[in-house]
């Protein structure tokens, strides 16, 4: 039988989890959104037959469903998650993991009690791209990595002013826990080890400048505006391995860019997308190439494989249902959001403190 899926949160995301859930051979039963007009309109669109005001009322109404997917503001992630979890649902939930290490910790136990898979949208692990380059890395060729750049730097990308995402209280922070994706990816390939130190700053330019504003067509809000437009870190692991983190919103850089390079022993790499516009995909170009030697020659490798305009978000949702049936091996697992979200908090603890951070023993 088809494994059924309820997804709570009619965002734009939801377009992807649809799809991808299709793909991977499942059947999306349910969808639940506060507002009655959103999800009835989301619905519609997506081909769902049954909505609801909230996860609780989706639960009581479908005791059929195997999974439960999130897409919610961040602040709902780990609560939501839990009740799922409590309910004997798989659970595949948007980045981020939760607003905190702690949280995903407690997200982690529940799945452990349950027994039921918990995973998370890190979608840039299933690009081509990203699939292409870690097979040297898995197979060897690139030796240990010893240090990488994970970069997502926009120059007018701030998603909207005083709605969620600019409310640290809801959204967590800015562009360091919004823009995940390649300090992710970056700890995905180097084998996600231990962090020992993080040093970092952020900056809250233009946070109020509506010029910086990101091409979403998302409405601002009456809210606040009081989290970070750009981060600039450097994290050190127990085992010597380092690196380095820019995310921002708003900074005056290039347009956007979003890149994971590495250095191994034996190779490096990189996985770039540039955009001619901040935020619009018609406007970027990729790059994915391995940089070795052959033959006693430098050699610079061009990984080709075909585009992808979803970068990876489809794969993602599909493995998340493969991984359940036991057909693919899950793309991430909690103790690595538990990792990685360690490291987020120890980010804005030390750009608070001004001084590194110590995380191991």
């Amino acid at each position: 039988m088809a494994i059924k899926v309820g997804i709570v949160g009619a965002g734009g995301m939801a377009c992807y989890h649809v799809s991808g859930f299709r793909a991977g051979g499942a059947e999306v039963v349910a969808l639940a959104d506060t507002s009655e007009d959103v999800r009835v309109r989301a619905a519609k669109s997506f081909s769902i037959g049954e909505t609801y005001a909230d996860l609780g009322e989706m639960l009581t109404a479908r005791k059929d469903m195997d999974a439960i997917s999130i897409i919610t503001p961040n602040k709902f992630h780990s609560p939501l998650a839990i009740k799922a979890l409590r309910a004997g649902k798989h659970v595949f939930c948007e980045k981020p993991p939760a607003m905190n290490a702690r949280e995903v910790s407690e997200m982690a136990a529940e799945a452990d009690k349950a027994g039921r898979r918990l995973m998370f949208n890190f979608n840039n692990r299933a690009r081509p791209e990203s699939r292409a380059l870690y097979e040297y890395v898995r197979s060897g060729e690139v030796g240990k990595i010893n240090s990488a750049q994970a970069v997502w730097a926009r120059r007018s990308g701030v998603p909207g002013y005083g709605g969620w995402f600019t409310n640290k209280a809801v959204a967590g922070g800015g562009p360091v826990i919004d823009l995940i994706h390649m300090l992710d990816l970056s700890l995905y390939f180097m084998g996600y080890p231990e962090p020992e130190y993080i040093l970092a700053q952020t900056f809250a330019d233009f946070i109020d400048d509506r010029a910086f504003k990101g091409p979403w067509g998302m409405p601002d809000g009456g809210g606040v505006n009081d989290v970070e437009t750009a981060c600039h870190g450097f994290v050190r692991f127990k085992g010597g391995q380092v690196l380095s983190l820019r995310s921002s919103w708003a900074e005056m850089t290039e347009r956007e860019i979003v890149t994971m390079a590495f250095q191994g022993t034996k190779a490096g790499g990189i996985i770039e997308r540039t955009f001619g516009r901040d935020g619009i995909d018609e406007t970027s170009t990729d790059r994915c190439e391995l940089y070795t030697v052959e033959h006693s020659v430098q050699v610079n490798r061009h990984v080709l494989v075909a585009r992808d305009e979803s970068m990876g978000r489809l794969d993602s949702a599909k493995n998340f249902i493969l991984a359940i049936e036991g057909k693919e091996a899950p793309l991430n697992t909690p103790d690595q959001a538990i990792k990685l979200m360690r490291i987020v908090d120890a980010v804005y603890t030390s750009a608070v403190n001004g001084e590194p951070i110590k995380l191991c023993l």
